[in-house]
């Protein structure tokens, strides 16, 4: 079963946000903290902050592009906070 989701992981080594989707969570967050994604492999350990459930893996994805889009860590942290999305208001 695909549960489409949001998530926002912070690097345990220098504090970085990193955002993705996926539909199958635990699975990703292991591929993450084993070096296996490029973009996050030199960042590891990775905590996973917050997932938020999506409709759909387009709506995932489309959702998961607009917050990377912002480029600003005060969004992100009040997304983690808030468990929404900042349009979603």
């Amino acid at each position: 079963m695909i549960n489409p989701v949001v998530y926002i992981l912070k690097s345990i080594k220098n504090g970085r946000y990193y955002i993705g989707s996926t539909g199958n969570i635990e699975r990703r967050l292991e591929e993450h903290n084993a070096g296996k994604v490029y973009a996050t492999s030199r960042t590891r350990p990775w905590s996973l902050e917050i997932f938020i459930s999506c409709s759909n893996p387009t709506e995932a994805k489309q959702c998961e592009y607009r917050l990377k889009k912002y480029k600003r860590r005060d969004i992100v942290e009040k997304v983690i906070k808030d468990g929404i999305f900042p349009w979603n208001h």
